[in-house]
């Protein structure tokens, strides 16, 4: 087992709520009622996403800039 990084935006949406994104991996679409919820939906769409690669031989994603913006910046950590 490997300890993956990768950053992660809280976008706060105005009707509520905050939008998970993963500047590298823009594949990955997640959602939250609150802050907690949104972390807690990273991880899961973070490891569902790495270990659907990993099974399928794919090349994991490389950390790239993230985007332009004010949202909360947090590092999501897995273990496969």
């Amino acid at each position: 087992m490997a300890e993956h990084q990768y950053t992660v935006y809280f976008e706060p949406l105005a009707e509520s709520g905050y939008q998970v994104v993963f500047p590298s991996i823009p594949e990955i679409v997640s959602w939250g009622r609150t802050l907690d919820e949104a972390r807690a939906m990273a991880h899961d769409a973070l490891r569902c996403h790495i270990e659907g690669l990993m099974a399928d031989g794919e090349p994991l994603p490389v950390e790239e800039r993230a985007p332009e913006g004010e949202p909360v910046k947090e590092t999501v950590a897995i273990t496969v």
